[in-house]
C-alpha cells in the first residue's frame, strides 16, 4: 500500500502525491532534526508543562467531545477552540491542516508526540468565508491572546493573507497591512512570541511576513536522516534571478529580510483528525516547531522562577528574550569537534548549496540575516543551553553564555565585560532584538482592537552592536559588529582575531519614537581554558 505526502502552502490548497514507502528520513525531533527528544526525557523533563500556546488558522483542529472527526482519536486535546472570539460549534470548522499543525506542537501519541506535548493549546478558526479579511484575523488573534489569564506566551500562524485581498491601493510587503501591524502590536502588548510560516513562493500568502516583532520561519529538508537544507520551495531573496515584479508583492520592500530561522518542514510524519498518518511538506509546518519549542524554554523559566534560582526574573518570559535566545542558539556550521564553532551540530545550505560562510550576512556588516537561512537552522537543545545560564546585567561581568533583556537611552551605548578572556579563533555569536512600536488607534478606550480600528506605525529606533577589545576607547574600530540600518535584529558571527578580554556594546544610535528603548540581547563565545 502506498504512503502518502502532502505538499502544503500557508493555508492553500493541499496536493497528494504518493511516497515510496521505503524513504524513511530522520523525525524533525530528534538529533537530525531540533533536537528536542532529550529535552522530554530526564534530567530536563520538560514537556510544555502549564505553558499555553495558540493557533490562528482559517480552520481549526477537532476537539475530543466535541467534533465527530476527532471521535476515535485523542493524540490533541486543545484546551479551548474558538471560531474567531466565540466558542466553536460541534463538528464545525474543523480541518486537517490545522490539526496536522497543532499535532507538531502538542502530539500525544506515543509513537508521533509533538515538541511539547503537555503545552496548553488554544486555537481560533477564522473562517475562510468571502467577507472575511485581515479586521477579522487581528480580532481572532488578539483572542487567543488574551486566553489562559492573558499568559500566552507563543501563537503559531501557518496561514496569512495574499496581497491581491488587501484593501490597500498597489498593496507591497512595507510592514503596513493592518494583520502586520497587528502582530507587531500584539506581540508587545500582549508580550508574546508569533512564529509566522515565512513565505512560500509567487502566488503564495506573504502577510504578515513582513512582520518586524515575530518570528519568520523557513522550511529545511533532510540529507542523510539530518535536516540541513532550506527547501527548493521556499523563495529565495530578492538578489537571487528574482524578477522585480515580485519585488514589493513577494519579498520585504527596501531589502529587509523576512526570514529568521530555519526549521524542519519536509516530509514530516503528522497526525490526521482520523488518527492516520501522513507526510506533510510546507513552512506551515516548520513554523509549530518554533512555537512549541518557545514552551519548553518557557516551563524551564518557570521553575527557575519558581525555586528563586540566581539570575532568573521574570523577564525570562518576555517575547524579546525568546527571540534573541532562538536566533542566537541555531545552527550554521558544524563544529569540528574543538568547540571553536560553539558545539554547532550541522551545517546548513541554502537553496543553492551554499553555506553560512558565502553569505552576504557572513561578510556584510549592515546584513544581520541571510535571506534564506535567516540565522540558521532552529536547535532547541541549544537554545536550552542558550538560556541556561540565565539574565546577566551590564553592570557585572558575565559568563560565556547567557542573555539580558535591559533598556538603553538615546546616544548612549550599553557594554557588557566578558568575565574570561575569549580563545583566538573561537567564534562569537550574539543576537541583538527590540520592537518596532506599533501602537492602536483606540477610538473606543477599551485598550482592545475593534474592527473598525487601526494601528499606528510609530516606526523603529535604531539599535548597532559590536565586539570590541576590553580596553578598547569608543573611537577604536570593533573586532566585529551588526549595525543594520532597517532590522530590529542585529547578529554577529565571527571569529576572534586573538586570545584576550572583549567585551559586548549595544549602541542607541538613532531615536525615531521613544527617547528609551528595551532590547534584549543573547550571545554565546569560547572562554579560554
Amino acid at each position: 500500500m502506498n504512503k502518502f505526502w502532502i505538499i502544503c502552502g500557508l493555508g492553500v490548497s493541499c496536493l497528494t502525491v504518493p511516497v515510496l514507502a521505503s524513504v524513511q528520513f530522520g523525525s524533525s525531533l530528534g538529533s537530525g532534526g531540533i533536537d528536542v527528544l532529550k529535552l522530554h526525557q530526564p534530567p530536563y523533563n520538560l514537556t510544555g508543562r502549564k505553558i499555553a500556546i495558540g493557533q490562528v488558522e482559517i480552520g481549526r483542529p477537532g476537539m475530543f467531545g466535541l467534533d465527530k472527526a476527532v471521535s476515535k482519536n485523542r493524540a490533541i486535546s486543545p484546551v479551548a477552540v474558538f471560531l474567531r472570539t466565540a466558542p466553536a460549534k460541534s463538528n464545525s470548522g474543523v480541518d486537517p491542516h490545522a490539526y496536522n499543525v497543532a499535532a507538531v506542537m502538542v502530539s500525544q501519541d506515543k509513537a508521533w508526540p509533538g515538541v511539547a506535548p503537555d503545552a496548553r493549546l488554544y486555537s481560533s478558526a477564522v473562517g475562510s468565508t468571502k467577507n472575511m479579511g485581515q479586521p477579522e484575523e487581528c480580532l481572532s488573534t488578539q483572542h487567543i491572546a488574551l486566553q489562559n489569564s492573558g499568559d500566552v506566551r507563543a501563537i503559531n500562524f501557518s496561514f496569512g493573507e495574499p496581497l491581491n485581498r488587501d484593501p490597500r491601493p498597489e498593496a507591497v510587503l512595507d510592514g503596513q497591512a493592518l494583520l502586520t501591524l497587528c502582530i507587531d502590536w500584539s506581540s508587545r502588548v500582549h508580550d508574546v512570541v508569533y512564529a509566522i510560516a515565512g513565505n512560500q513562493g509567487k502566488g503564495g500568502i506573504p502577510i504578515p511576513t513582513d512582520n518586524f516583532n515575530g518570528i519568520n520561519v523557513a522550511f529545511s529538508s533532510p540529507r542523510a536522516g539530518i535536516f540541513n537544507k532550506v527547501n527548493v520551495s521556499n523563495l529565495a531573496g530578492n538578489n537571487q534571478g528574482v524578477g522585480d515584479r515580485l519585488v514589493g508583492k513577494e519579498f520585504n520592500i527596501d531589502g529587509r529580510r523576512s526570514i529568521s530561522l530555519v526549521a524542519p518542514g519536509s516530509n514530516i510524519p503528522l497526525l490526521n483528525p482520523d488518527g492516520k498518518l501522513n507526510k506533510s511538506t510546507g513552512s506551515s509546518f516548520a513554523a509549530p516547531h518554533v512555537t512549541a519549542t518557545v514552551a519548553l524554554l518557557q516551563e524551564f523559566a518557570d521553575r527557575q522562577l519558581r525555586i528563586k534560582q540566581p539570575n532568573w526574573t521574570l523577564d525570562a518570559r518576555n517575547h524579546q528574550v525568546m527571540k534573541a535566545v532562538l536566533l542566537n542558539s541555531t545552527d550554521k556550521i558544524q563544529d569540528r569537534g574543538d568547540g571553536l564553532w560553539l558545539g554547532m551540530t550541522r551545517t546548513l545550505v541554502d537553496k543553492q548549496n551554499r553555506d553560512w560562510f558565502a553569505s552576504d550576512a557572513y561578510k556584510d556588516e549592515k546584513v544581520p540575516l541571510d535571506d534564506q537561512m535567516g540565522t540558521g537552522h532552529l536547535n532547541a537543545f541549544r537554545a536550552y543551553q542558550q538560556f541556561l545560564p540565565g539574565q546577566w546585567q551590564p553592570t557585572t561581568s558575565i559568563p560565556a553564555i547567557g542573555w539580558d533583556y535591559n533598556t538603553i537611552n538615546a546616544a548612549s551605548s550599553v557594554e557588557y565585560s566578558l568575565a574570561k578572556p575569549l580563545k583566538h579563533n573561537s567564534f562569537v555569536a550574539i543576537t541583538l532584538t527590540w520592537d518596532r512600536l506599533v501602537e492602536l488607534e483606540d477610538r473606543n478606550k477599551n485598550q482592545e482592537y475593534d474592527v473598525n480600528e487601526s494601528f499606528i506605525d510609530k516606526g523603529l529606533n535604531n539599535l548597532d552592536l559590536y565586539l570590541v577589545k576590553a580596553d578598547a576607547p569608543t573611537t577604536e574600530v570593533a573586532t566585529c559588529s551588526s549595525v543594520s540600518e532597517i532590522d530590529n535584529i542585529e547578529h554577529i558571527f565571527c571569529p576572534v582575531p586573538s586570545d584576550g578580554n572583549y567585551k559586548i556594546r549595544v549602541q542607541f544610535k538613532q531615536q525615531v519614537n521613544e527617547p528609551t528603548q528595551a532590547y534584549s540581547l543573547a550571545w554565546w563565545t569560547v572562554p579560554v581554558n
